[in-house]
Protein backbone atom coordinates (compact mmCIF):
# COMPACT_ATOMS: atom_id res chain seq x y z
CA UNK A 1 0.00 0.00 0.00
CA UNK A 2 3.04 2.22 0.64
CA UNK A 3 4.41 2.32 -2.76
CA UNK A 4 1.07 2.55 -4.15
CA UNK A 5 0.59 5.38 -2.30
CA UNK A 6 3.88 6.86 -3.32
CA UNK A 7 3.83 5.95 -6.89
CA UNK A 8 0.55 8.21 -6.62
CA UNK A 9 2.18 10.85 -5.14
CA UNK A 10 4.93 10.61 -7.85
CA UNK A 11 2.50 10.71 -10.27
CA UNK A 12 1.02 13.74 -9.03
CA UNK A 13 4.12 15.75 -8.50
CA UNK A 14 4.78 15.12 -12.31
CA UNK A 15 1.31 16.05 -12.99
CA UNK A 16 1.57 18.93 -11.30
CA UNK A 17 5.04 19.44 -13.24
CA UNK A 18 3.40 18.92 -16.42
CA UNK A 19 0.79 21.57 -15.64
CA UNK A 20 3.32 23.99 -14.91
CA UNK A 21 5.50 23.43 -17.93
CA UNK A 22 1.91 23.04 -20.14
CA UNK A 23 1.49 26.71 -18.42
CA UNK A 24 4.51 27.80 -19.36
CA UNK A 25 4.78 27.12 -22.33
CA UNK A 26 0.87 28.40 -23.28
CA UNK A 27 2.68 31.61 -21.63
CA UNK A 28 5.15 31.52 -23.84
CA UNK A 29 3.16 31.10 -26.99
CA UNK A 30 0.66 34.11 -26.11
CA UNK A 31 4.31 36.12 -25.80
CA UNK A 32 5.33 35.13 -29.41
CA UNK A 33 1.95 36.01 -30.33
CA UNK A 34 2.16 39.51 -29.41
CA UNK A 35 5.55 39.74 -30.59
CA UNK A 36 4.44 38.48 -34.15
CA UNK A 37 1.38 40.84 -34.09
CA UNK A 38 3.69 43.60 -33.13
CA UNK A 39 5.88 42.70 -36.10
CA UNK A 40 3.13 42.61 -38.27
CA UNK A 41 2.45 46.05 -37.41
CA UNK A 42 5.64 46.90 -37.85
CA UNK A 43 6.58 45.06 -41.02
CA UNK A 44 3.34 47.18 -42.27
CA UNK A 45 4.37 50.25 -41.36
CA UNK A 46 7.41 49.95 -42.72
CA UNK A 47 5.69 48.38 -46.31
CA UNK A 48 4.17 51.66 -45.57
CA UNK A 49 7.36 54.01 -45.29
CA UNK A 50 9.06 52.12 -47.85
CA UNK A 51 5.98 53.13 -50.18
CA UNK A 52 6.85 56.44 -49.28
CA UNK A 53 10.67 56.33 -49.60
CA UNK A 54 10.65 54.82 -53.07
CA UNK A 55 7.72 57.88 -53.94
CA UNK A 56 10.12 60.55 -52.68
CA UNK A 57 12.67 58.92 -54.54
CA UNK A 58 11.08 58.87 -57.48
CA UNK A 59 10.22 62.79 -56.91
CA UNK A 60 13.68 63.78 -56.31
CA UNK A 61 14.98 62.05 -59.13
CA UNK A 62 12.64 63.60 -61.55
CA UNK A 63 13.49 66.80 -60.14
CA UNK A 64 17.01 66.25 -60.31
CA UNK A 65 16.54 65.70 -64.01
CA UNK A 66 14.27 68.67 -64.83
CA UNK A 67 15.78 71.10 -67.49
CA UNK A 68 14.90 73.68 -69.73
CA UNK A 69 13.41 71.29 -72.05
CA UNK A 70 10.83 69.03 -69.77
CA UNK A 71 9.69 71.81 -67.02
CA UNK A 72 9.36 75.71 -66.80
CA UNK A 73 12.91 76.39 -65.71
CA UNK A 74 14.88 78.66 -67.72
CA UNK A 75 17.53 77.58 -70.27
CA UNK A 76 20.13 79.70 -68.19
CA UNK A 77 19.94 76.93 -65.51
CA UNK A 78 20.94 74.04 -67.75
CA UNK A 79 24.07 72.31 -66.45
CA UNK A 80 26.95 72.69 -69.39
CA UNK A 81 26.55 69.72 -71.79
CA UNK A 82 23.28 68.63 -69.98
CA UNK A 83 20.96 69.87 -73.09
CA UNK A 84 21.47 66.86 -76.19
CA UNK A 85 22.31 68.00 -79.41
CA UNK A 86 19.24 69.31 -81.76
CA UNK A 87 18.41 66.11 -83.82
CA UNK A 88 18.78 68.50 -87.09
CA UNK A 89 22.79 69.21 -86.37
CA UNK A 90 22.89 65.02 -85.74
CA UNK A 91 21.31 64.30 -89.07
CA UNK A 92 23.13 67.07 -90.84
CA UNK A 93 26.61 66.81 -89.19
CA UNK A 94 27.39 69.58 -91.17
CA UNK A 95 30.39 72.07 -90.17
CA UNK A 96 29.81 75.45 -88.18
CA UNK A 97 29.57 78.47 -90.21
CA UNK A 98 28.44 79.29 -93.79
CA UNK A 99 27.94 76.71 -95.99
CA UNK A 100 28.57 75.73 -99.77
CA UNK A 101 26.39 78.67 -101.96
CA UNK A 102 25.33 80.58 -99.15
CA UNK A 103 25.51 84.33 -100.34
CA UNK A 104 27.30 85.57 -96.88
CA UNK A 105 26.70 89.42 -95.69
CA UNK A 106 28.91 92.11 -96.56
CA UNK A 107 29.10 95.79 -95.16
CA UNK A 108 27.51 98.31 -97.97
CA UNK A 109 29.40 100.90 -98.96
CA UNK A 110 27.80 104.22 -98.39
CA UNK A 111 27.05 106.75 -101.07
CA UNK A 112 29.89 109.12 -101.73
CA UNK A 113 27.65 112.34 -100.39
CA UNK A 114 27.50 110.15 -96.89
CA UNK A 115 31.15 109.70 -96.53
CA UNK A 116 32.16 112.80 -94.08
CA UNK A 117 35.57 111.88 -93.55
CA UNK A 118 37.47 112.68 -96.90
CA UNK A 119 38.43 110.29 -99.78
CA UNK A 120 42.06 109.00 -100.39
CA UNK A 121 42.84 108.46 -104.15
CA UNK A 122 45.16 106.13 -105.76
CA UNK A 123 46.88 105.89 -108.65
CA UNK A 124 49.21 103.25 -110.64
CA UNK A 125 52.62 105.56 -111.24
CA UNK A 126 53.80 102.85 -114.19
CA UNK A 127 52.04 101.14 -116.92
CA UNK A 128 52.65 96.99 -116.15
CA UNK A 129 53.13 96.41 -119.50
CA UNK A 130 55.69 99.46 -120.94
CA UNK A 131 56.93 100.85 -117.75
CA UNK A 132 55.73 104.23 -119.04
CA UNK A 133 54.71 107.04 -116.40
CA UNK A 134 50.71 107.40 -116.19
CA UNK A 135 48.43 110.57 -115.84
CA UNK A 136 46.08 110.60 -112.89
CA UNK A 137 43.05 110.61 -114.36
CA UNK A 138 39.97 109.32 -111.95
CA UNK A 139 38.38 106.11 -112.77
CA UNK A 140 34.93 106.38 -113.17
CA UNK A 141 34.42 103.05 -111.35
CA UNK A 142 37.38 102.55 -109.11
CA UNK A 143 37.74 99.84 -106.32
CA UNK A 144 36.40 101.34 -103.02
CA UNK A 145 37.14 100.62 -99.38
CA UNK A 146 35.36 102.45 -96.53
CA UNK A 147 36.96 102.82 -93.02
CA UNK A 148 34.30 103.94 -90.14
CA UNK A 149 36.39 105.69 -87.29
CA UNK A 150 34.85 107.38 -84.28
CA UNK A 151 37.01 110.85 -83.52
CA UNK A 152 38.91 111.43 -79.99
CA UNK A 153 35.23 112.54 -77.97
CA UNK A 154 35.48 115.06 -75.73
CA UNK A 155 32.16 116.74 -74.03
CA UNK A 156 30.86 119.69 -75.17
CA UNK A 157 30.56 122.24 -71.82
CA UNK A 158 28.44 124.98 -71.88
CA UNK A 159 28.53 127.89 -69.09
CA UNK A 160 25.44 129.67 -68.42
CA UNK A 161 25.77 132.80 -66.67
CA UNK A 162 23.41 135.01 -64.52
CA UNK A 163 24.99 138.41 -64.84
CA UNK A 164 24.15 141.52 -62.20
CA UNK A 165 23.95 145.59 -64.25
CA UNK A 166 23.25 148.60 -61.80
CA UNK A 167 21.32 150.66 -63.11
CA UNK A 168 22.18 154.59 -63.20
CA UNK A 169 19.64 154.94 -60.29
CA UNK A 170 21.86 153.17 -57.98
CA UNK A 171 19.68 149.29 -58.12
CA UNK A 172 21.22 146.80 -59.23
CA UNK A 173 19.22 144.23 -61.24
CA UNK A 174 20.06 140.17 -61.56
CA UNK A 175 19.11 137.98 -64.12
CA UNK A 176 18.30 134.44 -63.08
CA UNK A 177 19.69 131.76 -64.91
CA UNK A 178 16.56 129.56 -65.88
CA UNK A 179 15.32 126.76 -64.17
CA UNK A 180 15.07 124.19 -66.45
CA UNK A 181 18.55 125.02 -67.17
CA UNK A 182 20.06 124.58 -63.52
CA UNK A 183 18.00 121.40 -63.25
CA UNK A 184 20.88 119.00 -63.93
CA UNK A 185 24.37 119.29 -64.81
CA UNK A 186 24.19 117.13 -67.58
CA UNK A 187 22.28 117.47 -71.04
CA UNK A 188 19.20 116.02 -72.77
CA UNK A 189 22.15 113.08 -74.75
CA UNK A 190 24.46 112.49 -72.00
CA UNK A 191 21.18 111.86 -69.44
CA UNK A 192 19.81 109.32 -72.42
CA UNK A 193 23.51 107.63 -72.56
CA UNK A 194 23.41 107.23 -68.95
CA UNK A 195 20.09 105.76 -68.73
CA UNK A 196 20.55 103.36 -71.65
CA UNK A 197 24.35 101.84 -69.78
CA UNK A 198 22.40 101.20 -66.73
CA UNK A 199 19.14 100.57 -68.04
CA UNK A 200 18.97 98.87 -71.20
CA UNK A 201 22.90 97.58 -71.43
CA UNK A 202 22.39 96.61 -67.86
CA UNK A 203 25.82 97.80 -66.75
CA UNK A 204 26.61 97.80 -63.59
CA UNK A 205 26.36 101.90 -61.66
CA UNK A 206 30.25 101.69 -61.03
CA UNK A 207 31.31 100.31 -64.20
CA UNK A 208 29.09 103.06 -65.61
CA UNK A 209 30.80 105.69 -64.10
CA UNK A 210 34.11 104.44 -65.06
CA UNK A 211 32.65 104.30 -68.69
CA UNK A 212 31.47 107.57 -69.50
CA UNK A 213 35.26 108.50 -68.04
CA UNK A 214 37.28 106.50 -70.56
CA UNK A 215 34.95 107.02 -73.41
CA UNK A 216 33.25 110.50 -73.48
CA UNK A 217 35.70 112.08 -70.40
CA UNK A 218 32.90 113.05 -68.43
CA UNK A 219 33.14 112.68 -64.80
CA UNK A 220 29.86 111.89 -62.69
CA UNK A 221 28.80 110.65 -59.14
CA UNK A 222 27.08 107.36 -58.30
CA UNK A 223 24.60 109.88 -56.79
CA UNK A 224 24.57 112.04 -59.86
CA UNK A 225 24.17 109.40 -62.61
CA UNK A 226 21.12 107.92 -60.54
CA UNK A 227 19.95 111.53 -60.21
CA UNK A 228 20.02 111.22 -64.47
CA UNK A 229 17.92 108.14 -64.43
CA UNK A 230 15.46 109.43 -62.51
CA UNK A 231 14.81 112.64 -64.77
CA UNK A 232 15.16 109.80 -67.55
CA UNK A 233 12.33 107.99 -66.08
CA UNK A 234 9.96 111.02 -65.68
CA UNK A 235 10.11 112.25 -69.51
CA UNK A 236 9.38 108.84 -70.69
CA UNK A 237 6.61 108.49 -67.98
CA UNK A 238 3.91 109.82 -71.11
CA UNK A 239 5.07 108.01 -73.47
CA UNK A 240 5.34 104.50 -71.52
CA UNK A 241 1.60 105.24 -70.45
CA UNK A 242 0.75 105.84 -74.01
CA UNK A 243 2.25 102.13 -74.65
CA UNK A 244 0.20 100.82 -71.92
CA UNK A 245 -3.04 102.06 -73.24
CA UNK A 246 -2.01 100.53 -76.87
CA UNK A 247 -1.51 97.02 -75.00
CA UNK A 248 -4.54 96.64 -72.96
CA UNK A 249 -6.77 97.44 -76.10
CA UNK A 250 -4.47 95.16 -78.61
CA UNK A 251 -6.38 92.22 -80.15
CA UNK A 252 -4.07 89.80 -79.14
CA UNK A 253 -1.47 90.44 -76.39
CA UNK A 254 0.89 88.24 -74.26
CA UNK A 255 1.52 87.98 -70.74
CA UNK A 256 3.81 86.45 -68.74
CA UNK A 257 5.45 87.22 -65.31
CA UNK A 258 8.81 86.26 -63.28
CA UNK A 259 10.12 86.93 -59.76
CA UNK A 260 11.57 90.24 -59.17
CA UNK A 261 13.76 92.05 -55.91
CA UNK A 262 13.83 95.25 -54.57
CA UNK A 263 15.74 95.09 -51.45
CA UNK A 264 15.81 91.64 -50.88
CA UNK A 265 12.26 91.82 -50.68
CA UNK A 266 10.40 89.30 -52.71
CA UNK A 267 8.07 91.23 -55.75
CA UNK A 268 6.84 89.85 -59.27
CA UNK A 269 7.10 91.53 -62.74
CA UNK A 270 4.99 90.77 -65.70
CA UNK A 271 5.28 92.20 -68.93
CA UNK A 272 2.07 92.44 -71.80
CA UNK A 273 3.57 92.03 -75.04
CA UNK A 274 1.72 92.40 -78.90
CA UNK A 275 2.90 93.14 -82.14
CA UNK A 276 3.38 97.28 -81.49
CA UNK A 277 4.43 97.20 -77.85
CA UNK A 278 5.74 95.90 -74.76
CA UNK A 279 5.39 97.00 -71.19
CA UNK A 280 6.53 96.28 -68.18
CA UNK A 281 5.59 96.40 -64.72
CA UNK A 282 6.70 96.12 -60.97
CA UNK A 283 3.97 93.99 -58.66
CA UNK A 284 3.77 93.20 -55.23
CA UNK A 285 2.27 89.88 -56.20
CA UNK A 286 0.90 87.83 -58.69
CA UNK A 287 -3.11 87.71 -57.61
CA UNK A 288 -5.87 87.90 -59.58
CA UNK A 289 -6.72 91.18 -58.11
CA UNK A 290 -3.08 92.86 -58.92
CA UNK A 291 -3.37 90.96 -62.79
CA UNK A 292 -6.77 92.58 -62.80
CA UNK A 293 -5.74 96.26 -62.52
CA UNK A 294 -2.01 94.99 -64.53
CA UNK A 295 -4.34 93.72 -68.23
CA UNK A 296 -7.23 96.55 -67.60
CA UNK A 297 -10.68 95.10 -69.13
CA UNK A 298 -11.30 91.87 -71.32
CA UNK A 299 -10.50 92.80 -74.35
CA UNK A 300 -8.71 90.92 -77.32
CA UNK A 301 -6.65 87.37 -76.96
CA UNK A 302 -4.97 86.55 -74.30
CA UNK A 303 -1.67 83.93 -74.92
CA UNK A 304 -0.68 82.86 -71.52
CA UNK A 305 0.54 79.71 -69.74
CA UNK A 306 -2.04 78.60 -67.53
CA UNK A 307 -1.41 80.32 -64.24
CA UNK A 308 -4.29 80.37 -62.04
CA UNK A 309 -4.33 84.46 -61.41
CA UNK A 310 -5.08 84.51 -64.80
CA UNK A 311 -8.42 82.19 -64.45
CA UNK A 312 -10.27 85.36 -64.79
CA UNK A 313 -9.62 86.06 -68.28
CA UNK A 314 -12.68 84.62 -70.24
CA UNK A 315 -11.50 80.92 -71.64
CA UNK A 316 -12.74 81.55 -74.83
CA UNK A 317 -10.55 84.73 -75.34
CA UNK A 318 -7.34 82.90 -74.01
CA UNK A 319 -4.31 80.85 -75.79
CA UNK A 320 -2.74 78.45 -73.39
CA UNK A 321 1.08 78.09 -74.72
CA UNK A 322 1.66 74.55 -76.43
CA UNK A 323 5.32 74.99 -75.23
CA UNK A 324 4.96 74.99 -71.86
CA UNK A 325 2.47 71.82 -72.32
CA UNK A 326 5.26 69.96 -74.18
CA UNK A 327 7.20 70.63 -71.68
CA UNK A 328 5.15 68.72 -69.29
CA UNK A 329 4.47 66.30 -71.75
CA UNK A 330 8.00 65.82 -72.16
CA UNK A 331 8.27 65.05 -67.84
CA UNK A 332 5.43 62.60 -68.16
CA UNK A 333 7.26 60.86 -70.98
CA UNK A 334 10.36 60.08 -68.81
CA UNK A 335 8.38 58.53 -65.96
CA UNK A 336 8.18 54.71 -66.00
CA UNK A 337 4.93 52.73 -66.69
CA UNK A 338 1.60 54.17 -67.60
CA UNK A 339 2.75 57.68 -66.64
CA UNK A 340 5.44 57.70 -69.17
CA UNK A 341 3.08 56.07 -71.97
CA UNK A 342 0.72 58.92 -71.63
CA UNK A 343 3.46 61.66 -72.14
CA UNK A 344 4.88 59.93 -74.97
CA UNK A 345 1.33 59.77 -76.62
CA UNK A 346 0.74 63.14 -75.91
CA UNK A 347 4.49 64.44 -77.23
CA UNK A 348 3.68 62.59 -80.32
CA UNK A 349 0.32 64.26 -81.47
CA UNK A 350 2.17 67.39 -80.24
CA UNK A 351 5.05 67.05 -82.36
CA UNK A 352 2.09 66.27 -85.28
CA UNK A 353 -0.08 69.79 -84.29
CA UNK A 354 3.14 71.81 -84.52
CA UNK A 355 4.40 70.02 -87.92
CA UNK A 356 0.87 71.32 -89.39
CA UNK A 357 1.05 74.61 -88.20
CA UNK A 358 4.56 74.73 -89.23
CA UNK A 359 3.43 74.17 -92.55
CA UNK A 360 0.80 77.00 -92.29
CA UNK A 361 2.99 79.59 -91.21
CA UNK A 362 5.54 78.79 -94.06
CA UNK A 363 2.46 78.62 -96.56
CA UNK A 364 2.45 75.01 -97.51
CA UNK A 365 -1.34 74.32 -97.11
CA UNK A 366 -3.65 76.98 -96.63
CA UNK A 367 -5.81 78.09 -93.94
CA UNK A 368 -8.94 75.66 -94.40
CA UNK A 369 -6.72 72.67 -95.08
CA UNK A 370 -4.61 73.31 -91.50
CA UNK A 371 -8.26 73.56 -89.54
CA UNK A 372 -9.56 70.31 -91.40
CA UNK A 373 -6.43 68.31 -90.70
CA UNK A 374 -6.26 69.97 -86.95
CA UNK A 375 -9.95 68.31 -86.42
CA UNK A 376 -8.61 64.91 -85.65
CA UNK A 377 -5.82 65.59 -83.59
CA UNK A 378 -8.06 67.83 -81.01
CA UNK A 379 -10.25 64.86 -80.86
CA UNK A 380 -7.15 62.51 -80.01
CA UNK A 381 -5.49 64.80 -78.02
CA UNK A 382 -9.01 65.83 -75.66
CA UNK A 383 -9.42 61.79 -75.92
CA UNK A 384 -5.90 60.83 -74.27
CA UNK A 385 -6.06 63.64 -71.56
CA UNK A 386 -9.51 62.58 -70.15
CA UNK A 387 -8.16 58.90 -70.08
CA UNK A 388 -4.85 60.33 -68.27
CA UNK A 389 -7.22 62.02 -65.49
CA UNK A 390 -9.11 59.33 -65.05
CA UNK A 391 -5.86 56.86 -64.35
CA UNK A 392 -5.72 58.64 -61.49
CA UNK A 393 -1.66 59.03 -61.12
CA UNK A 394 -0.13 60.86 -59.03
CA UNK A 395 1.46 64.02 -60.49
CA UNK A 396 -0.36 63.08 -63.83
CA UNK A 397 -4.26 62.65 -63.70
CA UNK A 398 -4.01 66.11 -61.86
CA UNK A 399 -2.06 68.22 -64.69
CA UNK A 400 -4.49 66.81 -67.04
CA UNK A 401 -7.37 67.18 -65.23
CA UNK A 402 -6.60 71.20 -64.85
CA UNK A 403 -5.32 70.72 -69.03
CA UNK A 404 -8.23 69.84 -69.85
CA UNK A 405 -10.34 72.50 -67.49
CA UNK A 406 -8.92 75.06 -70.22
CA UNK A 407 -10.19 73.18 -72.89
CA UNK A 408 -11.63 75.92 -74.41
CA UNK A 409 -8.25 78.21 -74.58
CA UNK A 410 -6.34 75.04 -76.39
CA UNK A 411 -6.77 75.67 -79.73
CA UNK A 412 -7.71 79.46 -80.28
CA UNK A 413 -5.24 79.67 -82.89
CA UNK A 414 -6.30 77.18 -85.27
CA UNK A 415 -9.48 79.54 -86.25
CA UNK A 416 -7.44 82.75 -85.68
CA UNK A 417 -4.72 83.43 -87.80
CA UNK A 418 -3.34 86.67 -85.29
CA UNK A 419 -2.77 83.98 -82.30
CA UNK A 420 0.05 81.91 -82.22
CA UNK A 421 0.10 78.64 -80.00
CA UNK A 422 2.64 79.56 -77.95
CA UNK A 423 4.00 82.44 -75.41
CA UNK A 424 7.22 82.42 -76.30
CA UNK A 425 7.38 86.06 -77.27
CA UNK A 426 5.97 87.42 -73.67
CA UNK A 427 8.99 84.67 -72.82
CA UNK A 428 11.81 86.60 -74.69
CA UNK A 429 10.57 89.63 -73.90
CA UNK A 430 11.16 88.81 -70.14
CA UNK A 431 14.64 87.22 -70.84
CA UNK A 432 16.53 90.74 -70.04
CA UNK A 433 14.94 91.53 -66.66
CA UNK A 434 15.91 88.25 -65.67
CA UNK A 435 19.40 88.45 -66.78
CA UNK A 436 19.52 91.90 -64.69
CA UNK A 437 17.92 90.15 -61.56
CA UNK A 438 20.51 87.50 -61.70
CA UNK A 439 23.65 90.15 -62.46
CA UNK A 440 22.24 92.67 -60.07
CA UNK A 441 19.72 90.82 -57.58
CA UNK A 442 16.62 93.48 -58.54
CA UNK A 443 16.42 96.83 -57.42
CA UNK A 444 16.74 98.96 -54.55
CA UNK A 445 14.45 101.44 -53.99
CA UNK A 446 10.73 102.22 -55.69
CA UNK A 447 12.64 105.17 -57.66
CA UNK A 448 14.35 102.23 -59.17
CA UNK A 449 11.68 99.82 -60.22
CA UNK A 450 9.98 103.03 -61.88
CA UNK A 451 12.76 103.37 -63.87
CA UNK A 452 13.62 99.61 -64.71
CA UNK A 453 10.00 99.04 -66.08
CA UNK A 454 9.73 102.32 -68.28
CA UNK A 455 13.13 101.98 -69.51
CA UNK A 456 12.78 98.42 -70.84
CA UNK A 457 9.15 99.23 -71.89
CA UNK A 458 10.64 101.94 -74.00
CA UNK A 459 13.60 100.41 -75.39
CA UNK A 460 11.59 97.10 -76.27
CA UNK A 461 8.72 99.23 -77.94
CA UNK A 462 11.17 101.48 -79.49
CA UNK A 463 12.65 98.67 -81.36
CA UNK A 464 8.99 97.19 -82.52
CA UNK A 465 8.34 100.58 -83.74
CA UNK A 466 11.62 101.09 -85.88
CA UNK A 467 13.00 104.15 -83.76
CA UNK A 468 16.63 104.82 -82.61
CA UNK A 469 16.74 104.25 -79.10
CA UNK A 470 18.82 107.20 -78.11
CA UNK A 471 17.44 110.07 -80.41
CA UNK A 472 13.96 109.29 -78.74
CA UNK A 473 15.27 109.10 -75.36
CA UNK A 474 16.62 112.56 -76.17
CA UNK A 475 13.96 114.18 -77.58
CA UNK A 476 11.89 113.05 -74.98
CA UNK A 477 14.12 114.59 -72.24
CA UNK A 478 14.65 118.01 -74.05
CA UNK A 479 10.90 117.99 -74.39
CA UNK A 480 10.59 117.11 -70.58
CA UNK A 481 13.49 119.89 -69.40
CA UNK A 482 11.25 122.61 -71.87
CA UNK A 483 7.72 122.06 -70.53
CA UNK A 484 6.69 120.31 -73.85
CA UNK A 485 4.47 117.50 -74.65
CA UNK A 486 6.43 114.57 -74.69
CA UNK A 487 6.90 113.02 -78.03
CA UNK A 488 5.00 109.92 -78.92
CA UNK A 489 6.84 106.46 -78.56
CA UNK A 490 4.42 104.79 -81.87
CA UNK A 491 4.92 105.56 -85.48
CA UNK A 492 2.83 107.72 -87.32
Amino acid sequence: MQDAAAQISALQRELEDAKAQVAALQLGLGKRDELLAELQVRFAALRVENDQLRQLVAELQEQLGQNSNNSSKPPSTDKPGSRPLRKSKQKRKRKRGGQPGHRGSHRTLLPPDQVNGGFVDYFPEQCENCWKDLPRIPDADPERHQVTELPPIKPEVTEHRGHAVTCSCGHTTHARIPDQVKASSFGPRLSSIIAMFTGIYQVGRRQAVAALSDLFGVKISLGALSSAEDRVSKAVEPAVDEAWHKAQQADVKHTDGTSWRQAGQALQLWTIATAAVTVFKVLSDGTAEALKALLGRIKGVLVSDRAAALNFWAMKRRQICWAHLLRKFVSFSERAGPAGHFGRVLLEYTGIMFDYYRQFKDGEISREVFRRRMAPIRLQVEAVLTRAAQAKIKRLSGSCENILAHREALWTFVDNPQVEPTNNHAERELRRFVLWRRRSFGTQSERGNRFAERIMTVAHTARKQGKPVLAYLTAACEAHRLGRPCPSLLAA
